[in-house]
């Protein structure tokens, strides 16, 4: 019976991707909102797809690089979709709020929603009240410190250029780097995939590539198609499209990831399951914002800043904000069911209020809880100092490994 269901799953998974791979091979056209849901429901299974082929692919990589990867194949349909929104800005600047528009969304959605529904499932599931995280964890919280610092910076000159890329994209491989020198568990593979997990090395690689190959072309063939078609929505409907551009794009591409972090949550593996999502948070907020800039630039055809109006930069400094509150309140390495309904109510409270006064409201209370959470409780200033103490450690280390590789 397990296993019917497993296939079925599967099945069922590969069927959302591949009603999208055959209309738009058949050049079908969709009308409004048909336009936007077909390619969606395509990116959602795709994104199913690609963590199962990740889970798989665990077997043939390094383990330390097992939750690491995991997390970067995890946001690779939303980077998907933002990458097209920053070609398209490179083309038409109308585009360049969206892009902006959706990587703060799927910054904030991951924090917001992503992080508190793991602690709530775990508090469903085990009736207890705390995840306790890794000690190396403290490499992802120390990566995302330094991000989220500098990010902080990219309001006050109300643009994202080469430069922002450069250091972004240097923080993303140092934090690469470091996961490769730390230990993992060994892959452990449950859901529908288990019995793939159980087949012989070279057909459990070709059903990885299978897996891969499958997602990366439907996703290929939908990030465009979706993009488009949730603005065509918004102009049908009456709805602002910045606001579907930042809560529904990301919600699609992302919603997979928070599935299974929520059912390993489930499973009583909220460490590893928190621990995931707190590494895509560092993805995204390196690397996809990193590339922008420079996707930017490719399409354009010169080496320019991409500017940005008022509006984007409040987005960012109160995405950057809720980050810092984020960091300090699993600095200690646990996250209670309170510090959870925290973040949750923080974010979902926000979007009813979209004003320019607002955002630099939510910004300052994340910045000034952040600030009271160091001064006043002492486990997470303590766990904050190690954080900055094992982080610094490390970058010494890196440095001096670098040093010894010179030739004499």
């Amino acid at each position: 019976m397990p296993r019917t269901r497993d296939l079925l799953m599967i099945l069922s998974i590969f069927a959302l991707s591949f009603q999208w791979i055959i209309q738009k091979n058949l050049g079908i056209h969709l009308s409004t909102p048909w336009n936007a849901i077909a390619p969606g429901m395509a990116i959602f299974g795709a994104a199913f797809i690609l963590s199962w082929g990740a889970e798989l692919a665990q077997f043939e990589i390094p383990q330390s690089l097992a939750i690491a990867f995991l997390a970067l194949i995890a946001v690779l349909p939303e980077y998907a979709v933002d990458m097209y929104f920053a070609w398209q800005a490179g083309k038409n600047p109308d585009y360049i709020h969206f892009a902006t528009a959706n990587m703060t969304g799927s910054n904030r959605l991951l924090i917001g929603v992503g992080w508190a529904a793991v602690s709530f499932a775990y508090f469903f599931k085990t009736k207890k009240g705390e995840i306790q995280l890794e000690p190396d964890n403290r490499i992802e919280l120390f990566s995302l410190l330094a991000a989220t610092l500098y990010c902080f910076i990219i309001p006050l000159k109300h643009s994202l250029s080469w430069i922002d890329s450069v250091f972004l994209l240097l923080i993303f491989c140092w934090y690469m780097f470091q996961v490769t020198r730390t230990h993992h568990e060994e892959p452990d593979v449950e859901g529908p995939i288990e019995n793939l997990a159980a087949w012989s090395r070279p057909w459990r690689i070709f059903a990885t590539l299978f897996f891969f190959f499958f997602a990366g072309y439907t996703i290929f063939i939908s990030a465009a198609p979706f993009a488009e078609g949730i603005l065509s929505v918004g102009r049908s409907w009456g709805i602002e499209e910045f606001i579907l551009v930042q809560w529904l794009a990301p919600l699609a591409s992302e919603s997979p990831e928070f599935i299974v972090a929520i059912i390993f949550a489930l499973r009583a593996r909220a460490s590893a399951s928190l621990g995931t999502l707190v590494s895509s948070k560092v993805n995204q907020w390196t690397l996809l914002v990193g590339m922008l800039p420079l996707v930017y630039n490719l399409s354009a055809g010169h080496l320019m800043p991409m500017p940005m109006d008022a509006r984007q930069s409040e987005e960012i400094f109160l995405t950057a904000a809720q980050s810092l509150f984020a960091i300090m309140v699993i600095a200690n390495l646990r996250f209670s069911i309170t510090e959870a309904l925290l973040l949750f109510v923080l974010f979902i409270t926000q979007l009813f209020f979209t004003s320019t006064e607002a955002r630099n409201i939510y910004a300052t209370l994340y910045v000034t809880i952040a600030m009271g959470w160091f001064v006043v409780i002492r486990n997470n200033r303590q766990g904050f100092l190690d954080m900055l103490r094992r982080g610094v450690s490390l970058n010494l280390a890196f440095k001096e490994s670098l040093r010894l590789k010179e030739p004499p």
